[in-house]
């Protein structure tokens, strides 16, 4: 990329960091971080990544009127009876060799201004591959505009709380999609959902906020900017949580900008941390290396010890696990 090109992309990062607080120092990193993104999409995986979510993002708009409609728990899943004769091979080779894990409920929260319809790919394979319980929430559309990311949260605990309570499940898995996958974080960490939560993955989360927030100025969107005061609330230091994370972020994300605020790294927090080179923000849930992720990761939440999960491809690096316990 010219001088040309770098002139702009720190100019437009300057102007953005200076307006948060941040340094000049700062702002070239983040350029940096702009242009390896660029570079990423102009790889033959960049180019497929790029033609996926342009792909998905026309299917997205198809199924978006379909997940407007709140979905119905299916408390017995596909397990009304202890028998697994009758079961595919897939699925019956998961109640027989984690029947845990298929039995725990797996509760997929979206992104903002998304619905249920974000995780259509994703649910189905779940679903093939022999969990029982798979629920996509959805949550009210108009929380861009007048959203709480705290309020959220506790919506989000009462709707697990009911879905224990109809399932008979002490737990369940949590994924989150991008803003879905804060709001959890909230829950598990600032609300007590460590207790109920047994893991969560994050896909594409502003863990550490986005620039792309300062593009609309509503209550919820400043909670998402770098250095908010919900955002420093969440890095500060907190009692030792039970909850296994397990994040997901791409270098070519679009909307998490700078990347790698995708990342979560807290000393109370035991996390697990999943790098894809070439997907988008929107197909993260539809990416056969993050439904890799989300299996392996459910299947093996009660193991603790410190070795990856490798997520499969030659364009996933997994960059290990940081344990704040330790």
């Amino acid at each position: 990329m010219g001088d040309t090109g770098r002139s702009w992309i720190t100019r437009l990062t300057d102007a953005a960091l200076d307006r948060a607080g941040w340094g000049v120092h700062t702002a070239r990193d983040v350029a940096e971080e702009v242009k390896v993104a660029l570079r990423a999409m102009v790889t033959p995986g960049g180019m497929r990544g790029v033609a996926m979510e342009a792909a998905w993002l026309t299917a997205h708009a198809v199924l978006y009127p379909w997940g407007a409609i709140t979905e119905q728990l299916r408390p017995e899943g596909q397990y009304r009876h202890y028998r697994t004769d009758g079961l595919p091979p897939r699925q019956r080779g998961l109640m027989v060799s984690a029947m845990d894990a298929a039995g725990t409920p797996i509760v997929l929260v979206h992104g903002i201004g998304d619905n249920r319809s974000a995780f259509a790919v994703l649910s189905g394979a779940l679903r093939r591959r022999g969990f029982g319980v798979v629920h996509a929430i959805n949550y009210s559309v108009l929380t861009a505009l007048t959203g709480d990311v705290r309020r959220s949260a506790a919506l989000l605990g009462a709707h697990i709380e009911r879905i224990c309570e109809q399932t008979g499940s002490e737990q369940v898995h949590v994924v989150g999609h991008s803003l879905g996958g804060l709001i959890a974080r909230y829950y598990v960490q600032r609300l007590h959902g460590d207790s109920r939560v047994r893991s969560l993955v994050t896909l594409g989360t502003p863990h550490s906020g986005t620039l792309a927030a300062y593009l609309l100025p509503t209550p919820l969107t400043r909670q998402l900017r770098p250095g908010s005061e919900l955002l420093t609330e969440l890095a500060e230091p907190c009692r030792p949580c039970r909850t296994r994370f397990v994040v997901v972020w791409s270098e070519m994300d679009q909307i998490i900008v700078p990347q790698r605020n995708a990342r979560l790294e807290h000393s109370s927090l035991v996390v697990e941390e999943h790098q894809i080179r070439d997907s988008g923000h929107l197909s993260l849930p539809v990416d056969t290396r993050t439904l890799h992720v989300v299996v392996t990761a459910i299947t093996r939440s009660d193991d603790l010890s410190t070795h990856p999960i490798a997520a499969g491809g030659e364009a996933c690096r997994p960059s290990g696990i940081t344990d704040g316990h330790s």
